[in-house]
């Protein structure tokens, strides 16, 4: 069901924890449309119960017949991972943080606390927040922007109170950083973090980030500024919008994924699939109640909720330094709701499993899949499998049938998705380290080295 600015917004007046995506209205940018988000559908009676790929991330695109895909086989090369690495003197990173919505209606709370917790994560990483550019909303003009319920149902306005706080969040100002950071010739990492709404175009391949005023920016125009960055240079994007999965296009040439990888050194990380709302938008004011990407993501970061509670740590492969995919795999597991977060690396290779490939994967056992996975996808599989009781001796299929997964409930059923899509991720780079195809496992090393960074001191 389709759910309206004003349906998300009367929802959160009723209920004070209103943790609802929402799909705003459409503005005057390049194949934006207001069409419909598709849901994950339901396999038909006559189908096996088991999640398909068609229902994922190739809405209105026909699939190419590609070969049938090789067994596993104990002959695997080892995947890049931080250990193989290595490690440089520690170089402060660029950051900014683009938050907010486009004007007071859907400029929420929650958005402004997300940038308040990324700055309390730089602290714990020892990072000093006062190092991030900040843009947010309507910036330091006074006005009363940020939608907050009072007293838990009255809707109020106040102004931004965001420290360092530098200016708003519109299209020049971001021009303005990269262009002031490409001038300085700094080869220091550069990390930018969305928090705040998203739009579609038409095939959901150039979709955009609302700025402030009614702009917005789309993956075609953030990849243009991108690639004024010299090439080595660092770039990682966590972004938690509606929509986000669609920035995965980011490493293409001008951001089109018909055209080939670019050689720069860029990565994303994103909250899920380019044709789904995100949550996490609240007026709501108790931060104990949120539940979206970047709070989970930042929490793996860092080690610490949004709440100051402290968590087990994420460096699933014990190099004393939690990595943004680490992260991003803490995420998966923590964030138990209706996101489908992908990454870079992940985006690409799911791009490149036909239908048939999804299936036979699938049924395969679990176990048998593990045997060629990092830690932090070996982490993924094995929690998210102990929370929906799958037995790692079976395939994923059997299990989806044992176990009878109620597709009405949102979450388990957004679980599942999540574990056949890693299992399908690892298998399918299990396969092309095998191919030795050279063009293909450089962009696969390049994408999870740029993965594997991370923003805190060693």
């Amino acid at each position: 069901m389709q759910r309206t600015s004003e349906d998300c917004r009367w929802l959160s007046l009723m209920v004070a924890i209103g943790l609802s995506g929402c799909q705003f209205p459409a503005i005057t940018v390049p194949e934006l449309s207001s069409a419909p988000s598709p849901l994950v559908e339901s396999p038909s009676p006559a189908s096996p119960r088991v999640i398909k790929k068609t229902t994922l991330a190739k809405a209105n695109q026909p699939v190419a017949a590609k070969p049938a895909p090789t067994k596993p086989t104990q002959a695997v090369v080892k995947p890049v991972t931080r250990r193989a690495i290595a490690r440089r003197p520690f170089i402060p990173p660029n950051l900014l943080v683009v938050g907010g919505g486009g004007d007071p209606s859907y400029n929420e709370i929650s958005l402004e606390k997300n940038v308040l917790y990324f700055q309390r994560t730089l602290k714990t990483l020892g990072l000093k927040p006062s190092s991030a550019t900040v843009l947010f909303a309507n910036g330091n003009d006074g006005q009363q922007t940020v939608r907050f319920l009072k007293s838990g149902t009255i809707e109020s306005f106040k102004s931004p109170t965001i420290p360092y706080l530098k200016a708003a969040s519109t299209r020049d100002n971001v021009e303005a950083w990269v262009q002031k950071i490409v001038r300085q010739k700094s080869r220091a990492p550069t990390f930018l973090y969305f928090t705040g709404h998203g739009g579609h175009s038409h095939d959901y391949e150039n979709n955009d980030f609302r700025l402030w005023g009614g702009d917005a920016l789309t993956v075609q125009e953030l990849t243009a500024l991108l690639d004024r960055f010299p090439t080595q240079t660092p770039v990682v994007t966590v972004m938690a919008q509606c929509y986000s999965g669609g920035f995965a296009n980011l490493i293409y040439q001008d951001g089109y994924p018909k055209r080939s990888v670019v050689p720069h050194n860029r990565c994303g990380f994103f909250a899920t699939l380019k044709q789904y709302q995100s949550v996490g938008c609240t007026p709501a004011v108790n931060e104990a109640d949120y539940e979206d990407y970047s709070s989970s993501f930042f929490a793996g970061l860092s080690g610490r909720s949004r709440v100051g509670k402290s968590i087990g740590s994420a460096d699933y492969n014990r190099d004393q330094q939690v990595s943004f995919a680490e992260a991003h795999a803490f995420a998966k597991v923590d964030g138990q709701t209706t996101d489908i977060p992908i990454s870079t690396v992940e985006n690409w290779l799911f791009d490149q499993v036909s239908d048939k490939e999804w299936d036979v994967i699938l049924d395969y056992p679990i176990a048998t899949i593990l045997r060629f996975s990092r830690p932090d996808q070996h982490y993924v599989v094995t929690a998210l499998a102990k929370q929906l009781r799958f037995d790692l001796k079976f395939s994923y299929t059997k299990n989806y049938n044992l176990v009878a997964i109620n597709e009405n409930d949102e979450t388990e059923s957004t679980l599942s998705t999540r574990l056949a899509m890693e299992l399908v991720h690892i298998q399918k780079e299990h396969q092309l380290r095998l191919s030795k195809n050279r063009q293909k496992l450089t962009v696969l090393n390049r994408l999870q080295k740029c993965e594997a960074g991370s923003i805190g001191r060693p």
